[in-house]
């Protein structure tokens, strides 16, 4: 029951309707017999100060911020996390007595998805795409010790920029290229395969994958952030190869578990959130 002592976190973004966060968050909140509730927030982009100005007069505990926010939100945020500075973007906010804190929890969602196949430290990986996902996932590579990473984008140009960044910060050795021989060149002693684009993703099942079986190894662990449909060209191909596939909802999920341990201090439990997402997706009744 919703009493005046409930505590409040939600998620923050324009369009929000479809956010799978909710169903994930009061799973656990219920599974675990906390007074809380997550409630999306409809959110524009010319509304987004007076909405967070809002959300800490009306003492909200913490927020989930979405696209188109992520990097505008920064600006009134008191601290930053490490990982969020680096991005450069911001996807979850903890509001204490008169702090708000930013952090970044996409990247480190993907690393734990990867992680539960093998260890990044050391690795070769290639991430496809060079957006705010791609972004995050390379830099939560390199703050996890990935040996190498390279960055692969039909523009090059988009791919040089974000490496620039990355070489900046980190000594690791890291590299940009097109979509062409030299991936496929580079793919065979890859060890981490990482998708951060749309391709594929519903009602958009029918596009060619970038990457195809026969550009793959069976050492490969091969990972797409698309989680719908749960099964993409991209994930059909590596079982042609015989690699190791990571589906999207893992880096949804441990995302989400991150954000809510920033908010609680506990750790939920991860096929809670898994069992709301398959619901939520249509997966299971």
């Amino acid at each position: 029951m919703i009493t005046g002592k409930t505590a409040v976190v939600g998620i923050m973004g324009d369009p929000v309707q479809h956010s799978l966060s909710p169903p994930m968050h009061n799973a656990a909140f219920k599974h675990l017999k906390m007074d809380y509730i997550y409630v999306p927030f409809q959110v524009r982009p010319e509304n987004l100060a007076s909405a967070i100005a809002g959300a800490r007069s009306m003492g909200i505990k913490g927020l989930n911020i979405t696209i188109p926010h992520k990097r505008e939100v920064i600006k009134y945020l008191d601290e930053i996390g490490q990982a969020a500075q680096l991005i450069g973007a911001v996807n979850t906010l903890k509001f204490r007595k008169n702090t708000l804190t930013g952090f970044n929890t996409d990247g480190l969602g993907a690393v734990k998805a990867i992680e539960e196949v093998t260890p990044v430290k050391g690795k070769k990986i290639i991430i496809i795409g060079a957006g705010g996902a791609a972004r995050a996932v390379s830099f939560q590579s390199l703050l996890a010790g990935a040996g190498e990473v390279l960055i692969a984008n039909r523009t090059l140009e988009n791919a040089c920029k974000l490496t620039d960044d990355l070489g900046q910060n980190f000594a690791t050795s890291v590299g940009c290229l097109g979509l062409d021989d030299k991936l496929v060149e580079e793919l065979k002693d890859t060890d981490v395969l990482i998708n951060t684009t749309p391709v594929g993703m519903h009602p958009h099942e029918d596009q060619k994958p970038i990457v195809t079986s026969s550009m793959m190894h069976r050492d490969l662990v091969v990972n797409d952030i698309v989680y719908n449909p749960l099964k993409t060209g991209l994930i059909r191909e590596a079982e042609k190869a015989g690699a190791k596939t990571i589906n999207g909802t893992r880096m949804l999920i441990y995302q989400g578990m991150e954000s809510f341990r920033i908010w609680t201090g506990i750790n939920p439990p991860f096929k809670v959130f898994e069992e709301a997402i398959m619901k939520g997706l249509g997966y299971v009744s």
